[in-house]
Order: C-alpha cells, then sequence, then structure tokens
C-alpha cells in the first residue's frame, strides 16, 4: 500500500516511515525537502498520485496565533482537496491531548480549526490525539523556567516516546477509518511537578522545581487533567526512565 507521509522527514514522520517500510508499505516522506510543500501545493498531486493513505504529521514553523492558524487551515485545505482528487480513502492527523481544554492558547486554537476541516471534509479519517512527546520535555522546562526557578503546576502528566506515537499511528492508517479520535499517551501518569523535579536531578541541571498551582503551560492555566487522556486511551511502551534521553 502507498502511503503518503506529510511531514515525513520530521521527528514522528521519519519514524513512521521506518516502521511503514518495515511492514513492506511504500511510504513516501513528503515535506518542502522532497520537494511537496502543501502551503503552496508544489508536488502534492504527483505525491498523492496512487495512495491508498495520507498520514499528515506535519506541524506550524510559528506557535503564533494568527500565523499557526493560517498554517493549518491552508496546508490542511490544500491536502484534503488533493486528497480528494486522487481517490485517498483515508486522512490520518496527528493532534495533541487536551487540545479541546487549552482554548486559551491560540496554537491549540489553530489544531481545534484543523480538526474541524478534517472532520467536515468528504474524506474518511482518523484523528490521533499524542501526549507531550518525551523529546520535548527539556523544551517544556525551558520555557517554565524563570531565573533559575522551574514553576510546575501538581497537575497530572502522561508523556510519550515518539517511537510510541509512530507506532500507534502505523496501527491506525493500516487499519479502517475510524471517522473519529482515538487518544494515545505514555505508559506512566504522575504528577507534572513531581516528572519535572525527577527529571532535572537526572539531567544534573541546578534549577530548582517549585510548585506552583497558577504556573502556566505555554501560556495556558493548567486544571487536573488537562494534558492526561481518558482512562480508554491507547498506551505507549517506553517509561520515561528507559527512554535513552531522559539522562
Amino acid at each position: 500500500m502507498k502511503i503518503v507521509i506529510i511531514g515525513g522527514t520530521g521527528l514522528i514522520g521519519s519514524k513512521l516511515v521506518a516502521k511503514l517500510s518495515e511492514r513492506g508499505h511504500e511510504a513516501v516522506a513528503a515535506a518542502p525537502k522532497t520537494g511537496v510543500n502543501t502551503l503552496t501545493g508544489e508536488g502534492l498531486a504527483d505525491a498523492l498520485a496512487g495512495a491508498s493513505a495520507v498520514v499528515d504529521v506535519s506541524n506550524s514553523p510559528s506557535f503564533e496565533s494568527e500565523a499557526a492558524l493560517e498554517f493549518f487551515r491552508t496546508s490542511t485545505g490544500n491536502l484534503l482537496v488533493a486528497e480528494a482528487a486522487a481517490g485517498v480513502g483515508h486522512h490520518v492527523a496527528l493532534s495533541v491531548v487536551g487540545t479541546e481544554r487549552l482554548t486559551g492558547n491560540g496554537y491549540f486554537r489553530a489544531k481545534v480549526a484543523q480538526e474541524k476541516l478534517i472532520e467536515g471534509s468528504s474524506i474518511p479519517y482518523s484523528i490521533v490525539h499524542a501526549t507531550q512527546f518525551f523529546e520535548f520535555v527539556r523544551g517544556i522546562a525551558d520555557d517554565a523556567t524563570d531565573g533559575g526557578v522551574v514553576r510546575m503546576a501538581p497537575v497530572r502528566f502522561q508523556p510519550i516516546a515518539g517511537d510510541d506515537v509512530a507506532e500507534t499511528l502505523a496501527g491506525v492508517v493500516l487499519g479502517a477509518p475510524l471517522n473519529g479520535r482515538v487518544e494515545v499517551g505514555g505508559p506512566d501518569q504522575v504528577r507534572m511537578d513531581t516528572f519535572f523535579r525527577e527529571a532535572l536531578a537526572a539531567w544534573d541541571d541546578p534549577r530548582e522545581v517549585v510548585t506552583d498551582p497558577h504556573a502556566r503551560y505555554f501560556g495556558s492555566e493548567l486544571e487536573e487533567r488537562s494534558l492526561v487522556p481518558g482512562d480508554d486511551a491507547r498506551l505507549g511502551r517506553t517509561r520515561y526512565s528507559d527512554w535513552p534521553g531522559s539522562k
């Protein structure tokens, strides 16, 4: 089966290309560096010719509200039109657990807009909501740092390895379209402040982690379950302590 991965040269996309190729499928990495640009439409028709499914793991280069909204509206709109013309039978999109709960953040509002476009199209679809990746936890700590202090809310946190996200996406795209959402998170749910206190200690990072119920997550104040999936979520296998980048 030919499967086109939009954003296929990035963190999750490259992992997904490898996993699908190992299973014997024709996995096409589509990105500007491979001559496919969903914002302009360049190379899109050729890339989608003969494709049974498309997985969109692309991301906005800017997290600024208007820029992110413009990216997802334009890119997703162009992609869905091209898929309909090519007869693609399954559109899979990677999104974020908690998107609908973090509407105070412009980036998450843009992701909601993207999902509405997908739901309103004629293409059978599946949307995968993933928790934050292990690969980005250092960036979360840096964003929450003020001086030598990292402020974290004592809310639930359930990050996941990028490899496990790619494995979930592979299973979803090879299955029947859900015409709905599935959530995936890491195997362990912990308190966010506790997680980062232990993580920074493992990194030999001298910054102090301070518990602050009003600490913001990329501009949004969090509630108890803002960042974690529901009880029926699929779970990754890799624990953060076993992940190579945890130390």
